[in-house]
Protein backbone atom coordinates (compact mmCIF):
# COMPACT_ATOMS: atom_id res chain seq x y z
CA UNK A 1 0.00 0.00 0.00
CA UNK A 2 1.65 3.64 -1.04
CA UNK A 3 2.19 6.07 1.55
CA UNK A 4 -0.43 9.09 1.21
CA UNK A 5 0.75 11.74 -0.04
CA UNK A 6 0.88 15.01 2.18
CA UNK A 7 -0.92 17.89 0.56
CA UNK A 8 1.16 21.38 -0.38
CA UNK A 9 1.46 24.24 2.30
CA UNK A 10 0.53 27.21 0.32
CA UNK A 11 4.66 27.95 0.33
CA UNK A 12 5.33 24.73 -1.74
CA UNK A 13 1.95 25.29 -3.79
CA UNK A 14 4.08 28.87 -4.88
CA UNK A 15 7.20 26.99 -5.61
CA UNK A 16 6.04 24.38 -7.86
CA UNK A 17 4.00 26.94 -9.71
CA UNK A 18 7.29 28.79 -10.58
CA UNK A 19 8.73 25.54 -11.35
CA UNK A 20 5.64 24.63 -14.21
CA UNK A 21 6.53 28.38 -15.48
CA UNK A 22 9.92 28.16 -16.30
CA UNK A 23 11.61 28.32 -12.81
CA UNK A 24 14.65 26.00 -13.09
CA UNK A 25 14.83 23.52 -9.89
CA UNK A 26 18.55 24.34 -9.64
CA UNK A 27 18.04 27.90 -9.53
CA UNK A 28 15.90 27.34 -6.57
CA UNK A 29 17.84 28.33 -3.15
CA UNK A 30 16.69 29.80 0.31
CA UNK A 31 17.53 31.60 3.53
CA UNK A 32 16.93 32.04 6.99
CA UNK A 33 18.40 35.37 7.88
CA UNK A 34 18.61 36.17 11.30
CA UNK A 35 19.81 39.73 13.50
CA UNK A 36 22.33 38.83 15.61
CA UNK A 37 21.07 41.35 18.28
CA UNK A 38 19.53 38.28 20.77
CA UNK A 39 19.14 34.58 21.00
CA UNK A 40 16.96 32.70 18.79
CA UNK A 41 13.39 32.00 20.64
CA UNK A 42 10.87 29.18 19.88
CA UNK A 43 9.34 31.66 17.31
CA UNK A 44 12.06 31.26 15.15
CA UNK A 45 11.83 27.64 14.77
CA UNK A 46 9.16 27.86 12.28
CA UNK A 47 10.84 30.20 10.17
CA UNK A 48 14.24 27.79 10.82
CA UNK A 49 12.20 24.88 9.79
CA UNK A 50 10.26 26.19 6.65
CA UNK A 51 13.83 27.21 4.93
CA UNK A 52 15.19 24.35 5.91
CA UNK A 53 12.86 22.05 5.02
CA UNK A 54 12.22 23.39 1.62
CA UNK A 55 15.99 23.29 1.21
CA UNK A 56 15.96 19.03 2.06
CA UNK A 57 12.17 18.34 -0.08
CA UNK A 58 13.72 20.46 -3.19
CA UNK A 59 17.26 19.76 -2.36
CA UNK A 60 18.13 22.93 -2.67
CA UNK A 61 21.11 25.29 -0.72
CA UNK A 62 20.13 27.22 2.60
CA UNK A 63 22.11 30.17 2.96
CA UNK A 64 22.42 31.11 7.17
CA UNK A 65 22.98 34.99 6.89
CA UNK A 66 22.85 37.44 9.57
CA UNK A 67 21.53 40.36 9.12
CA UNK A 68 23.82 42.96 10.90
CA UNK A 69 23.47 46.33 10.26
CA UNK A 70 22.73 47.53 13.89
CA UNK A 71 26.16 47.65 15.67
CA UNK A 72 24.64 49.21 18.34
CA UNK A 73 23.19 46.00 19.57
CA UNK A 74 24.58 43.17 17.63
CA UNK A 75 27.36 41.08 18.94
CA UNK A 76 29.45 38.19 18.21
CA UNK A 77 28.07 36.04 21.13
CA UNK A 78 25.08 36.44 19.20
CA UNK A 79 26.19 34.79 16.31
CA UNK A 80 28.35 31.91 17.83
CA UNK A 81 24.38 31.18 20.00
CA UNK A 82 22.23 31.54 16.63
CA UNK A 83 25.03 29.15 14.96
CA UNK A 84 24.78 26.25 17.69
CA UNK A 85 21.15 26.63 17.48
CA UNK A 86 20.40 26.26 13.97
CA UNK A 87 22.64 22.80 14.05
CA UNK A 88 21.06 21.75 17.08
CA UNK A 89 17.92 21.17 15.36
CA UNK A 90 19.96 19.45 13.03
CA UNK A 91 20.14 21.96 9.83
CA UNK A 92 22.98 22.63 7.69
CA UNK A 93 23.42 25.65 5.81
CA UNK A 94 24.88 26.04 2.46
CA UNK A 95 26.84 29.22 3.07
CA UNK A 96 27.60 31.25 6.09
CA UNK A 97 26.62 34.69 4.84
CA UNK A 98 26.70 38.17 6.34
CA UNK A 99 24.69 41.53 5.20
CA UNK A 100 27.93 43.44 6.27
CA UNK A 101 29.86 41.90 3.54
CA UNK A 102 27.65 43.59 0.71
CA UNK A 103 28.67 46.87 2.65
CA UNK A 104 31.00 48.30 -0.39
CA UNK A 105 28.35 46.39 -3.00
CA UNK A 106 25.47 48.31 -1.18
CA UNK A 107 27.22 51.51 -1.14
CA UNK A 108 28.02 51.61 -4.95
CA UNK A 109 24.69 51.08 -5.83
CA UNK A 110 23.22 53.57 -3.39
CA UNK A 111 26.14 56.09 -5.58
CA UNK A 112 24.02 54.98 -8.62
CA UNK A 113 20.78 55.52 -7.04
CA UNK A 114 21.84 59.23 -6.16
CA UNK A 115 22.87 59.85 -9.59
CA UNK A 116 19.76 58.58 -11.17
CA UNK A 117 17.83 61.13 -8.81
CA UNK A 118 15.86 58.48 -6.74
CA UNK A 119 17.99 59.08 -3.23
CA UNK A 120 18.68 62.11 -1.35
CA UNK A 121 20.56 63.36 1.02
CA UNK A 122 17.86 64.65 4.11
CA UNK A 123 18.86 67.45 6.55
CA UNK A 124 15.79 67.81 8.97
CA UNK A 125 15.18 66.85 12.16
CA UNK A 126 14.03 63.41 13.24
CA UNK A 127 11.00 65.66 14.74
CA UNK A 128 10.08 67.37 11.39
CA UNK A 129 11.06 64.08 9.53
CA UNK A 130 8.27 62.50 11.74
CA UNK A 131 5.57 65.43 11.10
CA UNK A 132 6.05 65.68 7.16
CA UNK A 133 5.94 61.96 6.69
CA UNK A 134 2.30 62.67 7.52
CA UNK A 135 0.03 59.39 8.48
CA UNK A 136 -2.14 56.73 7.62
CA UNK A 137 -5.34 58.56 6.25
CA UNK A 138 -3.32 62.13 5.70
CA UNK A 139 -0.55 62.20 3.02
CA UNK A 140 3.01 62.73 3.52
CA UNK A 141 4.54 66.08 2.51
CA UNK A 142 8.15 66.51 0.67
CA UNK A 143 10.91 67.40 2.03
CA UNK A 144 12.26 71.15 1.52
CA UNK A 145 15.91 69.01 0.77
CA UNK A 146 13.95 66.55 -1.25
CA UNK A 147 14.89 68.46 -4.78
CA UNK A 148 18.62 68.87 -3.60
CA UNK A 149 21.12 68.28 -6.62
CA UNK A 150 22.55 64.96 -7.92
CA UNK A 151 26.18 66.85 -6.87
CA UNK A 152 25.03 68.08 -3.66
CA UNK A 153 23.61 64.61 -2.74
CA UNK A 154 27.08 63.38 -3.86
CA UNK A 155 29.39 65.30 -1.52
CA UNK A 156 26.78 65.52 1.56
CA UNK A 157 26.58 61.26 0.94
CA UNK A 158 30.54 61.21 1.06
CA UNK A 159 31.07 63.71 3.96
CA UNK A 160 28.77 61.84 5.73
CA UNK A 161 30.79 58.41 5.17
CA UNK A 162 34.24 60.57 5.99
CA UNK A 163 32.42 60.91 9.13
CA UNK A 164 32.36 64.66 8.90
CA UNK A 165 28.68 64.93 10.48
CA UNK A 166 27.28 64.18 13.84
CA UNK A 167 24.91 61.30 14.57
CA UNK A 168 21.50 62.23 13.22
CA UNK A 169 22.87 65.41 11.48
CA UNK A 170 22.08 63.78 7.85
CA UNK A 171 20.38 61.04 6.75
CA UNK A 172 19.70 59.78 3.08
CA UNK A 173 16.47 58.76 1.82
CA UNK A 174 15.25 57.11 -1.50
CA UNK A 175 12.60 59.05 -3.22
CA UNK A 176 9.86 57.28 -3.84
CA UNK A 177 6.27 58.87 -3.21
CA UNK A 178 5.63 61.01 -0.47
CA UNK A 179 1.65 60.67 -1.05
CA UNK A 180 1.62 56.77 -1.18
CA UNK A 181 -0.98 55.07 1.22
CA UNK A 182 1.74 52.80 2.07
CA UNK A 183 3.49 54.99 4.72
CA UNK A 184 6.90 52.80 4.46
CA UNK A 185 6.67 54.09 0.50
CA UNK A 186 7.30 57.46 1.72
CA UNK A 187 11.02 58.51 1.12
CA UNK A 188 12.29 55.65 3.42
CA UNK A 189 15.63 55.88 5.29
CA UNK A 190 18.85 54.11 3.61
CA UNK A 191 21.02 55.29 5.25
CA UNK A 192 22.25 56.75 9.05
CA UNK A 193 25.37 58.20 10.56
CA UNK A 194 26.24 55.60 13.25
CA UNK A 195 29.50 55.83 15.10
CA UNK A 196 30.05 52.03 16.85
CA UNK A 197 32.08 49.90 16.16
CA UNK A 198 31.01 46.99 14.38
CA UNK A 199 31.43 43.11 15.30
CA UNK A 200 32.97 42.29 11.97
CA UNK A 201 33.87 45.36 10.56
CA UNK A 202 35.16 47.46 13.18
CA UNK A 203 35.17 51.27 12.53
CA UNK A 204 35.04 50.88 8.33
CA UNK A 205 31.99 52.29 8.49
CA UNK A 206 30.46 54.78 10.07
CA UNK A 207 27.08 55.08 7.71
CA UNK A 208 24.76 51.81 8.20
CA UNK A 209 22.36 50.96 5.86
CA UNK A 210 18.78 50.42 6.91
CA UNK A 211 17.06 46.85 7.38
CA UNK A 212 14.92 47.42 4.30
CA UNK A 213 17.68 48.47 1.73
CA UNK A 214 19.92 46.03 3.21
CA UNK A 215 17.50 42.59 3.45
CA UNK A 216 16.22 42.94 -0.11
CA UNK A 217 20.11 43.38 -1.60
CA UNK A 218 21.06 40.87 0.03
CA UNK A 219 19.13 38.56 -1.05
CA UNK A 220 19.77 39.95 -4.34
CA UNK A 221 23.21 39.58 -4.41
CA UNK A 222 22.84 35.64 -2.71
CA UNK A 223 20.36 34.85 -5.77
CA UNK A 224 17.83 34.05 -3.40
CA UNK A 225 15.09 32.42 -5.83
CA UNK A 226 12.22 32.54 -2.46
CA UNK A 227 12.69 35.22 0.20
CA UNK A 228 10.53 33.84 3.07
CA UNK A 229 9.35 35.85 6.49
CA UNK A 230 6.66 36.35 8.51
CA UNK A 231 3.30 38.20 8.08
CA UNK A 232 4.18 41.82 9.50
CA UNK A 233 6.61 41.92 6.37
CA UNK A 234 3.70 42.37 4.01
CA UNK A 235 3.25 46.11 3.93
CA UNK A 236 7.40 46.45 3.21
CA UNK A 237 7.16 43.75 0.06
CA UNK A 238 5.97 47.26 -2.06
CA UNK A 239 9.79 48.13 -0.98
CA UNK A 240 11.41 45.50 -1.18
CA UNK A 241 10.41 45.48 -5.13
CA UNK A 242 10.91 48.63 -5.74
CA UNK A 243 14.81 48.83 -4.38
CA UNK A 244 15.08 45.12 -6.10
CA UNK A 245 14.25 46.78 -9.39
CA UNK A 246 15.61 49.43 -9.40
CA UNK A 247 19.02 47.62 -8.25
CA UNK A 248 18.43 44.98 -11.15
CA UNK A 249 18.52 47.36 -13.87
CA UNK A 250 22.29 48.00 -13.11
CA UNK A 251 23.28 44.42 -12.31
CA UNK A 252 21.37 42.34 -14.29
CA UNK A 253 24.17 40.52 -15.94
CA UNK A 254 25.78 39.85 -12.77
CA UNK A 255 22.94 38.77 -10.80
CA UNK A 256 20.03 37.27 -12.95
CA UNK A 257 17.48 36.07 -10.83
CA UNK A 258 15.07 38.26 -9.01
CA UNK A 259 14.00 37.19 -5.30
CA UNK A 260 10.11 36.38 -4.72
CA UNK A 261 9.52 37.78 -1.10
CA UNK A 262 6.50 35.87 0.23
CA UNK A 263 4.64 35.75 3.88
CA UNK A 264 3.57 33.27 6.44
CA UNK A 265 2.05 33.53 9.94
CA UNK A 266 4.76 33.74 12.59
CA UNK A 267 4.36 31.00 15.79
CA UNK A 268 2.46 32.64 18.82
CA UNK A 269 2.52 30.34 21.44
CA UNK A 270 0.30 31.02 24.81
CA UNK A 271 1.87 31.35 28.05
CA UNK A 272 5.18 33.10 26.49
CA UNK A 273 6.67 36.00 25.48
CA UNK A 274 8.41 36.34 22.00
CA UNK A 275 9.89 39.56 21.88
CA UNK A 276 14.01 39.26 21.71
CA UNK A 277 13.45 43.22 23.65
CA UNK A 278 11.57 42.04 26.41
CA UNK A 279 13.54 38.10 27.27
CA UNK A 280 16.64 40.87 27.27
CA UNK A 281 14.66 42.64 29.53
CA UNK A 282 13.99 39.66 31.88
CA UNK A 283 17.77 38.41 31.80
CA UNK A 284 18.79 41.98 33.11
CA UNK A 285 16.23 42.30 35.30
CA UNK A 286 17.53 38.79 37.23
CA UNK A 287 14.21 37.28 36.65
CA UNK A 288 15.99 34.30 35.14
CA UNK A 289 19.27 33.28 35.01
CA UNK A 290 20.78 34.49 31.49
CA UNK A 291 19.16 33.51 27.90
CA UNK A 292 19.44 29.73 28.49
CA UNK A 293 17.66 29.57 31.34
CA UNK A 294 15.28 26.82 31.19
CA UNK A 295 12.69 28.78 31.76
CA UNK A 296 13.46 31.03 28.86
CA UNK A 297 11.51 30.08 25.40
CA UNK A 298 15.24 30.73 23.31
CA UNK A 299 16.64 27.30 21.80
CA UNK A 300 19.25 27.65 24.09
CA UNK A 301 16.65 27.41 26.84
CA UNK A 302 14.67 24.38 25.62
CA UNK A 303 17.90 22.63 25.01
CA UNK A 304 19.09 22.74 28.68
CA UNK A 305 15.53 22.39 30.00
CA UNK A 306 16.04 18.80 28.07
CA UNK A 307 14.17 19.49 25.13
CA UNK A 308 15.12 17.72 21.88
CA UNK A 309 15.61 18.58 18.07
CA UNK A 310 13.28 16.14 16.90
CA UNK A 311 10.42 17.36 19.83
CA UNK A 312 10.25 20.37 18.28
CA UNK A 313 10.95 19.65 14.85
CA UNK A 314 8.15 17.50 15.43
CA UNK A 315 6.25 20.40 17.22
CA UNK A 316 6.72 22.53 14.05
CA UNK A 317 5.57 20.37 11.18
CA UNK A 318 1.96 19.90 14.16
CA UNK A 319 2.00 23.72 13.98
CA UNK A 320 2.39 23.94 10.30
CA UNK A 321 2.30 26.27 7.47
CA UNK A 322 -0.55 29.22 7.64
CA UNK A 323 -1.05 32.76 6.11
CA UNK A 324 -2.96 33.43 9.03
CA UNK A 325 -1.80 34.61 12.88
CA UNK A 326 -3.15 32.12 15.96
CA UNK A 327 -2.20 31.70 19.14
CA UNK A 328 -0.86 28.06 19.48
CA UNK A 329 -0.72 26.19 22.80
CA UNK A 330 2.34 25.95 24.45
CA UNK A 331 0.37 22.07 25.90
CA UNK A 332 0.80 20.86 22.05
CA UNK A 333 5.32 21.98 22.27
CA UNK A 334 4.86 19.93 25.42
CA UNK A 335 3.30 16.96 24.42
CA UNK A 336 5.57 16.72 21.63
CA UNK A 337 8.34 16.79 24.32
CA UNK A 338 6.55 13.81 26.11
CA UNK A 339 6.14 11.94 22.99
CA UNK A 340 9.42 11.65 21.75
CA UNK A 341 11.05 11.26 25.41
CA UNK A 342 8.22 8.31 26.11
CA UNK A 343 10.13 6.25 22.78
CA UNK A 344 13.66 7.75 23.89
CA UNK A 345 14.19 8.13 27.81
CA UNK A 346 15.55 5.68 29.96
CA UNK A 347 12.96 4.77 33.09
CA UNK A 348 14.86 5.57 36.45
CA UNK A 349 13.44 6.37 40.34
CA UNK A 350 14.08 9.18 42.26
CA UNK A 351 12.29 10.62 45.09
CA UNK A 352 12.00 14.54 45.40
CA UNK A 353 9.87 15.01 49.20
CA UNK A 354 11.65 11.84 50.89
CA UNK A 355 10.00 9.87 54.08
CA UNK A 356 11.59 7.08 55.76
CA UNK A 357 10.35 3.40 55.61
CA UNK A 358 11.97 0.63 57.49
CA UNK A 359 10.40 -2.42 56.37
CA UNK A 360 11.19 -4.74 59.46
CA UNK A 361 10.94 -8.28 58.40
CA UNK A 362 13.55 -7.38 55.86
CA UNK A 363 17.13 -9.41 57.29
CA UNK A 364 18.84 -6.31 58.61
CA UNK A 365 22.53 -5.61 57.19
CA UNK A 366 20.76 -7.24 53.93
CA UNK A 367 20.70 -6.20 50.24
CA UNK A 368 19.94 -7.50 47.09
CA UNK A 369 20.35 -6.40 43.46
CA UNK A 370 17.49 -6.34 41.52
CA UNK A 371 17.17 -6.42 37.68
CA UNK A 372 15.06 -2.98 36.09
CA UNK A 373 14.31 -2.79 32.63
CA UNK A 374 15.41 0.90 31.03
CA UNK A 375 12.61 1.72 28.69
CA UNK A 376 9.65 -0.74 27.94
CA UNK A 377 9.04 0.97 24.49
CA UNK A 378 12.82 0.44 23.48
CA UNK A 379 13.50 -3.54 23.19
CA UNK A 380 17.03 -2.33 22.91
CA UNK A 381 17.35 -0.49 25.45
CA UNK A 382 18.80 -3.11 28.19
CA UNK A 383 18.60 -3.65 32.04
CA UNK A 384 20.40 -1.80 34.66
CA UNK A 385 20.73 -3.23 38.42
CA UNK A 386 19.04 -1.23 41.09
CA UNK A 387 20.21 -1.85 44.68
CA UNK A 388 17.59 -3.04 47.61
CA UNK A 389 17.31 -2.86 51.46
CA UNK A 390 15.73 -3.00 54.61
CA UNK A 391 15.43 0.65 54.69
CA UNK A 392 14.11 3.42 51.55
CA UNK A 393 12.89 6.50 50.52
CA UNK A 394 9.19 6.97 49.23
CA UNK A 395 7.50 10.44 48.30
CA UNK A 396 6.08 12.02 51.48
CA UNK A 397 2.97 12.12 49.06
CA UNK A 398 2.48 8.70 48.74
CA UNK A 399 1.48 7.58 52.44
CA UNK A 400 -1.36 8.27 54.06
CA UNK A 401 -2.70 7.13 57.98
CA UNK A 402 -6.12 7.34 56.43
CA UNK A 403 -7.73 7.96 53.09
CA UNK A 404 -10.65 6.49 51.28
CA UNK A 405 -10.90 4.49 48.58
CA UNK A 406 -9.40 6.54 45.78
CA UNK A 407 -6.04 6.40 47.51
CA UNK A 408 -3.86 3.77 45.80
CA UNK A 409 -0.80 4.56 47.50
CA UNK A 410 -0.03 3.30 50.66
CA UNK A 411 -1.52 3.26 53.54
CA UNK A 412 -2.05 1.79 57.07
CA UNK A 413 -3.50 -1.92 56.51
CA UNK A 414 -2.89 -2.00 52.85
CA UNK A 415 -0.37 -3.40 50.48
CA UNK A 416 1.71 -1.93 47.45
CA UNK A 417 3.81 -2.78 45.06
CA UNK A 418 7.52 -0.89 45.51
CA UNK A 419 8.36 -1.05 41.52
CA UNK A 420 10.78 -3.99 40.48
CA UNK A 421 10.88 -4.92 44.34
CA UNK A 422 7.69 -6.66 46.55
CA UNK A 423 4.59 -5.99 47.89
CA UNK A 424 4.76 -4.18 51.01
CA UNK A 425 2.10 -3.09 53.99
CA UNK A 426 2.17 -0.14 56.37
CA UNK A 427 1.97 -1.11 60.16
CA UNK A 428 2.34 2.14 61.67
CA UNK A 429 4.17 5.18 61.50
CA UNK A 430 6.54 7.65 63.88
CA UNK A 431 5.60 11.33 64.39
CA UNK A 432 7.87 13.81 65.49
CA UNK A 433 6.66 16.64 67.68
CA UNK A 434 5.26 19.16 64.78
CA UNK A 435 3.04 16.01 64.20
CA UNK A 436 4.59 15.02 60.99
CA UNK A 437 5.52 11.64 59.93
CA UNK A 438 9.13 10.61 59.91
CA UNK A 439 9.57 7.32 59.84
CA UNK A 440 6.87 4.56 58.08
CA UNK A 441 7.01 1.22 59.57
CA UNK A 442 5.75 -1.81 56.70
CA UNK A 443 6.53 -5.64 56.01
CA UNK A 444 7.34 -7.12 52.57
CA UNK A 445 6.00 -10.01 51.46
CA UNK A 446 9.16 -12.29 50.11
CA UNK A 447 7.30 -14.27 47.67
CA UNK A 448 6.23 -11.23 45.40
CA UNK A 449 9.34 -10.28 44.10
CA UNK A 450 9.43 -8.61 40.81
CA UNK A 451 9.71 -10.99 38.01
CA UNK A 452 10.38 -14.37 40.32
CA UNK A 453 7.74 -15.77 38.23
CA UNK A 454 5.70 -17.08 41.78
CA UNK A 455 1.93 -17.15 42.10
CA UNK A 456 2.18 -14.38 45.13
CA UNK A 457 4.14 -11.96 42.55
CA UNK A 458 1.21 -12.00 39.95
CA UNK A 459 -1.14 -10.89 42.61
CA UNK A 460 -3.38 -7.67 41.64
CA UNK A 461 -2.82 -4.61 43.41
CA UNK A 462 -3.61 -1.03 42.71
CA UNK A 463 -0.92 1.10 43.65
CA UNK A 464 2.66 0.65 42.51
CA UNK A 465 5.56 3.01 44.13
CA UNK A 466 8.60 4.24 43.20
CA UNK A 467 11.39 4.82 46.04
CA UNK A 468 15.16 4.45 46.45
CA UNK A 469 17.25 2.22 48.82
CA UNK A 470 18.58 4.70 51.74
CA UNK A 471 22.04 3.01 51.92
CA UNK A 472 22.11 3.44 48.45
CA UNK A 473 20.71 6.95 47.33
CA UNK A 474 23.00 9.65 45.32
CA UNK A 475 22.08 13.22 46.92
CA UNK A 476 20.97 15.53 43.54
CA UNK A 477 19.14 18.85 43.24
CA UNK A 478 16.73 18.90 41.23
CA UNK A 479 14.88 22.09 39.74
CA UNK A 480 11.74 21.84 39.36
CA UNK A 481 10.52 24.53 36.03
CA UNK A 482 7.05 25.35 35.66
CA UNK A 483 5.41 28.27 33.09
CA UNK A 484 7.50 31.32 33.77
CA UNK A 485 3.95 33.39 32.93
CA UNK A 486 0.35 32.52 34.65
CA UNK A 487 -1.40 34.17 32.22
CA UNK A 488 -2.63 32.25 28.50
CA UNK A 489 -1.42 36.37 26.90
CA UNK A 490 0.76 38.00 29.11
CA UNK A 491 1.57 40.35 26.20
CA UNK A 492 -1.49 40.63 25.48
CA UNK A 493 -2.86 43.72 27.58
CA UNK A 494 -2.44 47.04 26.70
CA UNK A 495 -3.33 48.50 30.80
CA UNK A 496 -0.63 45.82 31.77
CA UNK A 497 3.16 45.10 31.58
CA UNK A 498 3.88 41.47 30.95
CA UNK A 499 6.23 41.44 34.16
CA UNK A 500 3.40 41.62 35.59
CA UNK A 501 2.03 38.21 35.14
CA UNK A 502 5.82 36.56 35.78
CA UNK A 503 5.24 33.30 37.65
CA UNK A 504 6.65 33.43 40.82
CA UNK A 505 6.88 29.83 41.86
CA UNK A 506 8.34 29.23 37.88
CA UNK A 507 11.11 27.49 39.81
CA UNK A 508 11.54 25.19 43.10
CA UNK A 509 14.69 24.21 43.84
CA UNK A 510 14.32 20.61 45.62
CA UNK A 511 17.47 18.49 47.50
CA UNK A 512 16.15 14.59 46.28
CA UNK A 513 17.53 11.40 46.14
CA UNK A 514 18.10 9.45 43.21
CA UNK A 515 19.07 5.85 42.14
CA UNK A 516 23.12 4.89 41.86
CA UNK A 517 22.79 4.15 38.38
CA UNK A 518 22.33 8.22 37.85
CA UNK A 519 25.96 8.71 39.73
CA UNK A 520 27.60 8.46 36.06
CA UNK A 521 24.98 10.46 34.06
CA UNK A 522 25.95 13.02 31.60
CA UNK A 523 25.17 16.56 31.19
CA UNK A 524 22.44 16.80 28.82
CA UNK A 525 21.08 13.15 29.47
CA UNK A 526 17.64 12.83 29.60
CA UNK A 527 15.46 10.32 31.89
CA UNK A 528 11.95 9.91 32.95
CA UNK A 529 11.59 9.71 36.62
CA UNK A 530 8.94 7.09 37.03
CA UNK A 531 5.82 8.27 37.92
CA UNK A 532 7.12 12.31 38.39
CA UNK A 533 7.60 13.29 34.94
CA UNK A 534 11.05 14.04 32.22
CA UNK A 535 14.03 15.26 33.80
CA UNK A 536 17.70 15.98 32.28
CA UNK A 537 21.27 16.73 33.26
CA UNK A 538 22.14 20.49 33.73
CA UNK A 539 25.23 21.97 32.85
CA UNK A 540 25.99 22.86 36.29
CA UNK A 541 26.35 19.27 37.41
CA UNK A 542 30.27 18.10 38.51
CA UNK A 543 31.61 15.05 39.83
CA UNK A 544 30.67 16.32 43.08
CA UNK A 545 27.22 17.56 42.12
CA UNK A 546 24.26 15.92 40.75
CA UNK A 547 21.63 18.43 38.97
CA UNK A 548 19.02 17.61 37.23
CA UNK A 549 16.53 20.19 35.14
CA UNK A 550 12.28 18.88 35.35
CA UNK A 551 11.88 19.07 31.65
CA UNK A 552 8.03 18.38 31.87
CA UNK A 553 5.91 16.10 33.92
CA UNK A 554 4.30 12.83 32.75
CA UNK A 555 0.69 15.34 32.50
CA UNK A 556 -0.75 18.16 31.28
CA UNK A 557 -0.62 19.88 34.95
CA UNK A 558 -2.45 22.76 33.88
CA UNK A 559 -4.97 22.01 31.74
CA UNK A 560 -6.94 21.19 35.58
CA UNK A 561 -5.94 24.41 36.11
CA UNK A 562 -7.64 26.09 33.72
Amino acid sequence: MSEEKKPLNFIEQIIEEDLANGTQKENLRFRFPPEPNGYLHIGHTKAIGISFGLGEKYNAPVNLRFDDTNPAKEEQEYVDAIKKDVSWLGYQWANECYSSDYFQQLYDWTIQLIKDGKAYVDSQTSEAMAEQKGTPTQEGTNSPFRDRSVTKNLDLFDKMKKGEFAEGEHILRAKIDMKSTNMLMRDPIMYRVLYKSHHRTGKDWCIYPMYDWTHGESDYIEQISHSLCTLEFNPHRELYNWFRNNVYEYSKNEYPLIPKQREFSRLNLSYTIMSKRKLLKLVEENIVNGWDDPRMPTISGLRRRGYTPQAVRNFIETVGVSKRENIIDVSLLEFKIREDLNKTANRVMGVLDPVKVIIDNYPEGEEEILIAENNPEDENSGTREVPFSREIYIEREDFREEANKKFFRLKLGKEVRLKNAYFITATSCEKNENGEITVIHCTYDPLTKSGSGTEESKRKVKGTLHWVSIPHAVKAEVRAYDRLFLDESPDGHKDKDFMEFVNPDSLKTINAFVEPSLQTAKIGERFQFQRLGYFNVDDDTTSEKLVFNKTVGLRDSWTKKK
